[in-house]
């Protein structure tokens, strides 16, 4: 008869490689992707990039002009509030912009300002609310930027956030999982806790003789 501790060992094993292929199998481009990211962000003074800018302008028709002069915003000296949606549809229609219809303005009495943020770029719409005339820039920095950007989770929204989350809870699920197996098979590779050690001790060491 088998011994019930090495069956428990080996069952308990299975579960550890099943969790461990599972989180390594969802995690692998996202930790792949980070990784590339982190490498292209600790070299981003080294890595040139051109930001391309792009304007443009118009004039509201008189009808929106006064849409937006009886919106509630507009009676008060200062206020965020999103654009009325007829005013929002004919600027989408006559820029390269595009923003949710909750995407909130800064209004004061003399222009709207719509701040638009984005991975990779950046882009705001300004409303003269004299004479209706508006301006739009749009600047784009680049994949590379996109990429970093969604790194840093900068401008990226709610739903990318709560990726990078699971993400990190996978990746932390995938490096407990495998410490745990190594420790499983520590004593037949002499090798495991030197090296995990080693893992440990070489960023310790780095922070604290080598960072000022």
């Amino acid at each position: 008869m088998s011994d019930p501790k090495t069956k428990d060992r080996n069952a308990w094993l299975r579960t550890l490689l099943q969790w461990h292929w599972i989180s390594s199998a969802i995690c692998l481009i996202g930790l792949l992707g980070f990784s590339v990211t982190g490498f292209t962000l600790n070299h981003a003074g080294e890595i040139e990039a051109k930001p391309a800018v792009h304007n443009q302008t118009g004039t509201l028709t008189p009808d929106l002009l006064k849409l937006l002069d009886t919106s509630p915003a507009a009676k008060k000296d200062k206020a965020n509030a999103p654009l009325p949606p007829a005013v929002r549809d004919k600027l989408m229609a006559e820029t390269s912009l595009r923003w949710p219809a909750e995407t909130e303005a800064e209004w004061s009495p003399d222009e709207v300002y719509l701040p638009l943020p984005r991975p990779g770029g950046d882009a705001w719409l300004r409303i003269d609310r004299h004479e209706g005339s508006f301006e739009a820039e749009l600047t784009d920095r680049g994949w590379l930027a996109y990429f970093n950007d969604l790194h840093k989770g900068r401008h990226t929204g709610t739903a990318w956030r709560w990726f990078i989350d699971l993400l990190a809870i996978g990746c932390c699920l995938f490096a407990l999982t495998g410490l745990l197996i190594l420790q499983i098979h520590a004593r037949h590779r002499a090798l495991t806790w030197p090296l995990v050690g080693a893992g440990l001790l070489l960023p310790a060491l780095v922070a604290l003789l080598l960072m000022h």
